[in-house]
């Protein structure tokens, strides 16, 4: 396929439909030699079913392993590494891929557990788990998303699982958009075979599902992030990795040259994410340099506050972030706001956890406002 082409196909049969969109793809081809090492990435950021629309369904990458060995390829690598704050092996266990690995003979890798190799990514250095530096072809399987810091997580985004904790944390220490960009230099995405199946359209770690039965293929991830904004209603300026990884020639966001090639009829109507929803909540945060998964399990629990009223005249700051340690404050979440008169501990705190917590302040100061 063209690199400005994306092509697109629905159903129900997950399995079935990644081999016929591979097969329209051509991708035996693009790959060539059949020693070649292959790396498949999926999105495994918490070990939570992927019918919650936060993981890569298993089913999806079923079928690209059954068209890889079918066309001669044995060297697969299943390789991911989970957010900080959960483990990836359970995150392989929850979400199918340990027994996917059995069943086809593939190889799992834990990126958590990999030792970090440093790579200059176009004057920006970076460390990488080892794993994606030994992968002669890289085969992404992310899930068209939202995301609570970025709007939208799909291509690009994905490849953060590949690095370690330690630079997971200083990625959000310098913002997310800038390094992440750099990343698309780091980690070359030959293919990208995108899991558009039932993603949640808010929150990275899903709870809130949108059935689409779509999957998405293209080789250049610019693109492929540059029309998620399309199909969710943002602009890709309103993503600035995506420009800045086009300024670093990772490939095109131009989608007024773009090819999409649908092969079927769409089963259900396009669908945008609530950005005015997200985008409430969140101004409830003071967020300085939070991890993901800190954040992602912070929005959330708001979101259950909200719906049983509880936000109803609450204007104070919830602080967040790794900003934040060595400081005092008045109310906080996670082991980064540790000095605050009212902290929640963990690193990350769970959403359950965050839920519980601040609905306990919520209602004490509630209380003490009424005497």
């Amino acid at each position: 396929m063209k690199q400005n082409e994306i092509l697109v196909i629905y159903g129900k049969n997950y399995t079935t439909l990644a081999r016929q969109l591979l097969e329209e793809a051509h991708l035996a081809e693009m790959i060539g030699d059949r020693e070649k090492v292959i790396g498949i990435k999926p999105n495994l950021v918490a070990p939570v079913p992927a019918e919650d629309g936060g993981t890569t369904h298993p089913e999806v990458v079923e079928g690209l392993i059954q068209y890889l060995q079918e066309h001669g390829f044995r060297n697969l690598r299943i390789m991911e590494g989970s957010w900080v704050g959960d483990r990836t092996e359970e995150s392989f266990e929850v979400c199918g891929y340990t027994a996917l690995a059995e069943k086809y003979g593939v190889q799992l890798i834990d990126a958590q557990k990999e030792p970090a190799v440093i790579k200059n990514c176009s004057g920006m250095e970076l460390h990488l788990c080892r794993c994606a530096t030994e992968t002669d072809f890289m085969i992404n399987v992310p899930v068209m998303k939202g995301h609570c810091q970025t709007h939208i997580t799909c291509a690009l985004k994905n490849m953060k699982g590949l690095l370690p904790n330690k630079e997971k944390r200083r990625f959000h220490a310098e913002g997310l958009h800038r390094p992440i960009a750099h990343l698309a230099l780091g980690i070359h995405q030959d293919f990208i075979l995108v899991d558009s199946i039932c993603g949640d359209l808010s929150f990275e770690d899903g709870g809130n599902p949108v059935q689409m039965d779509r999957l998405m293929a293209g080789t250049d991830p610019v693109l492929m992030d540059a029309y998620v904004c399309r199909m969710l209603g943002y602009e890709v300026q309103d993503v600035p990795y995506i420009r800045m990884a086009e300024e670093l020639e990772a490939g095109s966001a131009d989608m007024e040259n773009a090819v999409i090639r649908e092969l079927n009829e769409p089963l259900y109507p396009m669908q945008q994410a609530d950005k005015n929803r997200v985008m409430r909540l969140s101004e409830l945060a003071e967020e300085v340099e939070s991890c993901s998964a800190c954040y992602a399990y912070m929005i959330p629990a708001l979101d259950m506050l909200d719906k049983e009223g509880l936000l109803d005249g609450f204007d104070e700051k919830i602080c967040i972030g790794q900003g934040y340690r060595g400081k005092t404050g008045e109310l906080g979440v996670g082991s980064c706001t540790s000095g605050f008169c009212h902290s929640l501990k963990g690193c990350p705190p769970t959403e359950t956890e965050m839920y519980e917590f601040l609905k306990e302040y919520m209602t004490k100061t509630k209380g003490t406002d009424s005497i």
